[in-house]
């Protein structure tokens, strides 16, 4: 089991979950936007949250500032928390608009206020899990939009649970994080989507 738990570290890696969090958008709400426009999007977010990061990577471990994908060791998270703050206020400002898509813009608000609150904590030389940011952020969108469309998705929603508890017990194993900074992530990742729900839900 050991050697597994690793693997939903790398699956629910916190850059994959906008991609995910928009692929459920599309799969449970009924939207006016073709395959084409869908494809479109999702495409964006690809670029903007997955390739622009892994370039950014590259280009930080070349200059000695972060050692591997994970980002391990509190003093490496500055730039690429920075970074990752950057491209979300550029998301929703040229693509996922509070007009063209207000959901995915309030989920991706919410994840602009937990890297924020995630750079407050790194100043104070607080560690929290981005992983289970990550999660747990993905977990409290799709609760949403479960209400906002009236769809029984329960199923769907505890698999996401119950991955809330496989990635804490995979960071766990890796040794990369306390249970009291996985706490803390959940958290972090789960409030804002609370609050911000009240705007569309």
């Amino acid at each position: 089991m050991k050697k597994t738990l690793p693997f939903f570290s790398y699956l629910f890696h916190p850059i994959f979950i906008p991609v995910f969090a928009t692929l459920f958008y599309f799969l449970f709400n009924e939207s006016y936007f073709n395959d084409q426009q869908k494809l479109l999007i999702v495409l964006q977010i690809v670029i903007i949250t997955i390739f622009i990061p892994i370039s950014f990577f590259f280009l930080l471990r070349s200059l000695g500032k972060i050692d591997n994908i994970m980002v391990s060791e509190l003093s490496q998270r500055k730039f690429p928390l920075m970074i990752q703050a950057v491209l979300i206020v550029t998301l929703i400002q040229k693509s996922i608009t509070l007009e063209t898509i207000p959901e995915l813009y309030f989920f991706f608000l919410g994840g602009l206020a937990s890297t924020i609150m995630a750079l407050i904590f790194l100043l104070c030389k607080i560690k929290v899990s981005l992983h289970m940011i990550g999660i747990s952020t993905l977990t409290a969108f799709v609760i949403g939009l479960s209400f906002h469309t009236q769809t029984n998705i329960i199923y769907t929603i505890a698999f996401l649970i119950f991955m809330n508890g496989v990635v804490a017990s995979s960071r766990l194993a890796m040794k990369a994080h306390t249970n009291q900074e996985l706490v803390l992530g959940f958290f972090v990742g789960m409030l804002p989507q609370v609050v911000l729900g009240y705007f569309w839900l």
